[in-house]
């Protein structure tokens, strides 16, 4: 069953199609490996240093906690709210966008849909970053797509 695009963005589609395919071969765990890369990789590519934000370092610890059965849904569901919450909170546009991928990620761990979410938010970071260039969101999309392999 095809995923939906949850947020307003230029993509290629195609691309989405095929992560879309593989997403529902892949069980939740890798999943939400998959997409706190993705996570990372954005605040790589905005020059967003995360690891000065708490909420982040603690949401990426929860969810890689609750991979290894160390952490508890609700814990995992608090920890995404609070980035949220940053998300919410912050004025440019690029960062907002970037909060919203990790919180998306760090979700994962609830329900396994938040890694797609995750992924169509990179889509709309590298869109902000790049004015909607074409050529870099499917660069994106297919760096997503590698990396979304290595988990078959």
């Amino acid at each position: 069953m095809t995923t939906k695009v949850k947020i307003k963005i230029i993509d290629n589609s195609e691309l989405r199609e095929k992560i879309d395919e593989l997403y529902e071969k892949i069980n939740q765990v890798d999943l939400a490996k998959w997409s706190l890369r993705i996570a990372k990789h954005i605040f790589e590519i905005a020059e967003i240093d995360y690891h000065s934000i708490d909420a982040i370092v603690d949401g990426f610890a929860v969810n890689e906690r609750w991979q290894t059965g160390n952490a508890s849904i609700h814990e995992v569901r608090q920890a995404s709210f609070k980035i949220h919450k940053i998300a919410r909170e912050c004025e440019a546009a690029i960062k907002k966008t970037a909060f919203r991928v990790a919180g998306q990620a760090v979700a994962s761990g609830h329900r396994k849909e938040h890694a797609m979410v995750a992924s169509d938010y990179a889509i709309k970071a590298i869109g902000l970053l790049y004015s909607n260039d074409r050529n870099a969101i499917t660069s994106e999309r297919e760096w997503q797509l590698n990396e979304l392999k290595y988990f078959l």
